[in-house]
C-alpha cells in the first residue's frame, strides 16, 4: 500500500510542472530524469502558442493556456497573481489593456494607443487587446463600436499583427456564450463586427467557415458567424451597409478619411501651400492610413502632369520631416503597384509614369526600392489588344456588331455567349469597361428602347461595379467631345448614371469616387445631376421609369405602371391557379422593374388578407422570392407598408382587415421577411385621420 502511494506521488511529481520543489525532496532513486521532465513541462507551459496555430489541441499547454485565460477576469478582481511569469506577464497585460481602451474611448487619439502598445511590448498577448477592445465596445453606445472598428482596421499590420486580430476574434467567437449572459444583444453586435472586419478587410472571408466547423452546433459562436455571413456579408450593398451600421457617432469612418485626404490635397494642388497641408495630415491623426496619402498622391500626380513636381515634392518633404514614416511611404507604392492594371486602362502611360516616380525617389533618398515589388513590364494579352490601335478598332467594330443586334433581337444570353466567346470579356477588367462604355455610346444615339435594353443588359450582364465604374470614367472623360454630337449627353449620361445605381450595379458611392477624379466641367455637371436624380422623391421608380421599363420582352418603347401592375396581377391569379412556382418567379423576374417589387407583396398580402382561395401558395411564392433574392427586405418591408397604408380601405369589403393585416406582419417575422423591428400599428393610421379631420375642420 504505501509503495503504490509512493509511486502515485512520484507520478504526480512527473506530471505537474509546479512540483520542482518536491521533486528536489523526492526520494526516487533516479530524480535527475524527474528534474529534466519538469523542466521541459514548465517551459512549455510557459511559452505561448504560435499564432499560425489556428487552434491547438487540447493535450497541448497552449489549449491550456486559452482555458485559464478565460478566467482570468476572476483573477485580477481578487487582486491574485499566478506564480509563473507567464500568468504574470499576462495579467499585467490585461490590466494595462483595459486602460488603453477605456482612455481611448474617453480621448479617441488613435496615436495614442499606437504609442502605448508599442511602449507596452509583448506583441504576442495582443490577441487579448482585440478581444478586450470589441467585447468593452459591445456595451457600449454606437460611437464606441464605430471608434473600435476604426481602431483595429487603422492599427491593423502595422502595430497589431494579422494573426493576432485572427485569434482575438477567434476569442471573441469562442466566448460568445458568456458575452451573451451579460449583454443580450450580443450576438447581433459581434456578427456585425466580425462582418465589418472582414469588410475592412482585416479578417479573411474564410475566418466563417474555418470557425463554424470548429465551434460545437448548438453554441452562440455558430449563431454569431451565420448571422454575419448571411444577414450582413451576403444582402446587397452589404460592405456600405455594414460600414453605415454605426453611422452617426463623432469618430471618422475610412471612407470619410479617403474623402477628407482627396481635399486636401486637392487644395494643396491649387494653393501650394505645404504647411496647410502637412498640418491637415496631422489634424488627421491616422498615422498609420498615411499609406492611403501617398497612394492618392501618386494617381493624383499620374492624371494631372502640372501638379506631378509639387505632389512628389509633398510627399519628399514629409517624409523627411517625419510626418509620413518609411513604412508607410512603401506601402503606398506598393499599393499603386498593385493597381497598375486598372490604372492603366485610365492613363495608359501610367506604368511608365510610375517607374519615373519611383526612380525619382529612390535617387532622392525618401523611398526604398529595393523593398518593392517588382513592376513588372510586360503586359498581358487584354492590355496589349487594348493599347494596340488597330486590334482596339477591331474590338469596337465587334462591340458594335454584337450591339447592333442585342438592339434588333433582345437575345442578352446571345450577348453574354458573344462576349466569352468572340471577345474573350469573362477575364478582361479593361474588355469588360470598354463594352460597357461601347454599349452606353451606341445606346445615346437611339430611342427611348434602346436605351432602355442598353441598362437592362448591362444589369444583366453582372460585370464587376469596379468594371462599369470604369466605363462611367471614361464616359465622363470625353463628355466634352460626345457634347459636340448629342447636345444632351449631360442629361442622357447622368440618367444612365443614375439607372446604374437604381439597379445596384453601382453603389452610391461610386458617384463620389468617380466626381473625385479630375474631369471635364461636363463630367461634373453629368455627375451632380445624377446625384440630382438620385435625391429625387420615388427617384428609384422615376428613373425606372424614364425610358419606359420592360421594353426587352415587350419589344416596345416600355411599359406604364399599370401595366406593369396588370401583369403582377394577372401572374399572381395564373400561379394561384396553376401553382407553377417557377413559372412565376420567371415573370416577377422578367418585368424588368426590381425596384417595383413591393407592388407584388403589396398585391400578395392583399390577396391574403381577402381571403381568396390558396393563400399557402401565395406565402409559397413570398417565401421563395424573398429566399432567392428575387425581392430584397427592403421591397419587402415598403410592400407591408403600403398594405398597412390602404387597409381602412379593405376595410370596407373585409371588416376585420387590420386583424388579418398583423397576423400577416406575425407570420412575416415568423418567417424572416420581416425584420423584428417593422411596427405598424393601427392606431397611428387613427391617430393621422384624427389629426386630418381636425385640421380640415379647423
Amino acid at each position: 500500500m504505501m509503495e503504490s502511494n509512493k509511486q502515485q506521488q512520484q507520478h504526480q511529481e512527473i506530471t505537474d510542472p509546479l512540483s520542482i520543489s518536491q521533486l528536489n525532496i523526492s526520494s526516487s532513486s533516479s530524480p535527475l530524469p524527474h528534474v529534466n521532465m519538469a523542466e521541459e513541462l514548465l517551459k512549455s507551459h510557459r511559452h505561448y502558442v504560435s499564432p499560425n496555430d489556428d487552434l491547438p489541441s487540447k493535450e497541448t499547454w497552449g489549449e491550456s493556456l486559452d482555458v485559464v485565460d478565460d478566467d482570468y477576469d476572476t483573477i485580477e478582481g481578487n487582486g491574485h497573481s499566478d506564480p509563473t511569469s507567464f500568468d504574470a506577464d499576462l495579467c499585467e497585460y490585461k490590466k494595462k489593456a483595459t486602460i488603453i481602451v477605456e482612455e481611448y474611448f474617453n480621448t479617441n487619439d488613435v496615436v495614442s494607443v499606437a504609442n502605448e502598445l508599442k511602449e507596452l511590448g509583448m506583441a504576442e498577448y495582443r490577441y487579448y487587446f482585440v478581444k478586450k477592445l470589441v467585447s468593452m465596445a459591445m456595451d457600449r453606445h454606437d460611437k464606441e463600436k464605430e471608434m473600435a472598428a476604426f481602431l483595429l482596421s487603422t492599427l491593423y499590420a502595422d502595430v497589431i499583427d494579422p494573426q493576432e486580430v485572427y485569434r482575438g476574434f477567434n476569442k471573441l467567437v469562442t466566448s460568445a456564450d458568456d458575452l451573451s449572459v451579460d449583454i443580450p444583444d450580443a450576438v447581433d453586435v459581434l456578427a456585425v463586427f466580425v462582418a465589418r472586419a472582414i469588410v475592412d478587410d482585416i479578417l479573411p472571408p474564410a475566418f466563417l467557415k474555418k470557425q463554424m466547423n470548429l465551434l460545437p452546433e448548438d453554441s452562440k459562436g455558430v449563431e454569431v458567424l451565420n448571422k454575419a455571413e448571411k444577414s450582413y456579408l451576403a444582402a446587397p450593398l452589404h460592405a456600405e451597409v455594414v460600414e453605415k451600421r454605426w453611422g452617426g457617432a463623432d469618430n471618422w469612418t475610412a471612407e470619410d478619411v479617403k474623402g477628407r485626404i482627396n481635399e486636401l490635397l486637392k487644395e494643396y494642388v491649387m494653393s501650394g501651400d505645404k504647411k496647410e497641408a502637412f498640418r491637415c495630415i496631422k489634424g488627421l491623426k491616422v498615422p498609420f492610413f498615411h499609406h492611403e496619402i501617398v497612394k492618392r498622391a501618386l494617381i493624383m500626380a499620374m492624371e494631372r502632369k502640372k501638379a506631378q513636381e509639387k505632389l512628389l515634392e509633398l510627399l519628399k518633404e514629409a517624409t523627411e520631416v517625419g510626418l509620413i514614416n518609411s513604412t508607410q511611404v512603401t506601402k503606398g507604392f506598393s499599393r499603386i503597384i498593385e493597381l497598375i492594371e486598372d490604372l492603366s486602362l485610365d492613363i495608359p502611360e501610367a506604368r511608365s509614369v510610375l517607374k519615373s516616380f519611383i526612380s525619382k525617389a529612390a535617387s532622392e533618398g525618401w523611398l526604398c526600392a529595393s523593398s518593392l515589388k517588382t513592376l513588372s513590364v510586360v503586359d498581358s494579352g487584354a492590355e496589349k489588344l487594348v493599347e494596340n490601335s488597330k486590334a482596339s478598332g477591331e474590338f469596337k467594330d465587334k462591340v458594335k456588331s454584337i450591339v447592333r443586334e442585342y438592339f434588333m433581337s433582345g437575345d442578352a444570353l446571345e450577348v453574354v455567349h458573344c462576349l466569352e466567346t468572340e471577345l474573350g470579356c469573362g477575364c478582361s477588367s479593361q474588355l469588360r469597361a470598354m463594352f460597357v462604355k461601347y454599349l452606353i455610346t451606341l445606346a445615346m444615339d437611339r430611342k427611348k428602347r434602346e436605351k432602355e435594353m442598353a441598362c437592362v443588359l448591362v444589369s444583366s450582364l453582372g460585370f464587376p461595379a469596379k468594371d462599369v465604374r470604369k466605363a462611367f470614367s471614361m464616359l465622363i472623360e470625353s463628355a466634352d467631345d460626345t457634347a459636340l454630337d448629342n447636345p444632351v449627353v449631360v442629361e442622357d449620361l447622368a440618367m444612365f448614371l443614375a439607372r446604374a445605381v437604381v439597379d445596384e450595379v453601382l453603389a452610391p458611392r461610386d458617384l463620389e469616387e468617380l466626381l473625385s477624379q479630375p474631369g471635364s466641367s461636363v463630367g461634373e455637371k453629368v455627375i451632380q445631376t445624377a446625384k440630382t436624380l438620385l435625391k429625387a422623391r420615388l427617384s428609384g421608380e422615376r428613373i425606372l421609369r424614364c425610358w419606359g421599363g420592360g421594353g426587352v420582352e415587350t419589344n416596345s418603347p416600355g411599359c406604364t405602371v399599370s401595366e406593369v401592375k396588370q401583369k403582377i396581377q394577372v401572374l399572381l391569379e395564373e400561379y394561384v391557379s396553376g401553382g407553377d412556382l417557377g413559372e412565376a418567379c420567371r415573370c416577377v423576374k422578367e418585368l424588368g422593374m426590381p425596384f417595383f417589387h413591393h407592388e407584388v407583396v403589396k398585391k400578395s398580402v392583399v390577396r391574403i388578407i381577402e381571403e381568396q382561395e390558396k393563400k399557402e401558395r401565395v406565402w409559397k411564392l413570398l417565401k421563395v422570392c424573398f429566399e432567392s433574392g428575387l425581392v430584397t427586405i427592403y421591397q419587402m418591408t415598403k410592400g407591408f407598408k403600403r398594405v398597412g397604408e390602404s387597409v381602412e380601405d379593405l376595410c370596407l369589403d373585409v371588416p376585420d382587415a387590420w386583424t388579418k393585416f398583423k397576423s400577416c406582419v406575425k407570420r412575416a417575422k415568423v418567417e424572416g421577411f420581416l425584420d423584428e423591428s417593422f411596427v405598424f400599428e393601427e392606431e397611428t393610421q387613427v391617430v393621422k385621420a384624427n389629426g386630418s379631420s381636425s385640421s380640415v375642420a379647423t
